[in-house]
């Protein structure tokens, strides 16, 4: 048996049983709905300064190409990490750009 969420079930002799994956795929909103917001941070950071891009609803993997495409732009590193875009260096005005032109609602914010 694979490694699934198995709703806490180890093991069954029972040859028959059928295990139903629960998909819980997030749809993403569409970019005209999302209210992003780009904060600057650098607290816990070493004195590095970071953007971080907070407040994307979607799945994972929207958030990803989000990501891979914001520090593409920048031209710089970044990670994408509980639900945020994290870009290093102080690019708000920047991303706050990218993402108007994709169709966001996103403004910098406090940070």
């Amino acid at each position: 048996m694979s490694k699934k969420n198995s709703g806490g079930l180890v093991y069954s002799t029972n040859p028959n049983l059928k295990i139903e994956e629960e998909e819980e795929q997030v749809q993403s909103l569409a970019p005209n709905q999302q209210d992003i917001k780009v904060f600057i941070e650098k607290n816990n950071r070493g004195g590095k300064i970071v953007s971080i891009v907070r407040n994307f609803i979607g799945n994972d993997n929207d958030l990803e190409l989000l990501g891979k495409e914001l520090k593409n732009k920048c031209g710089t590193g970044g990670s994408v990490k509980d639900g945020e875009i994290i870009i290093q260096g102080d690019f708000r005005e920047k991303i706050v750009q990218i993402l108007i032109q994709k169709g966001y609602k996103a403004k910098k914010a406090g940070g």
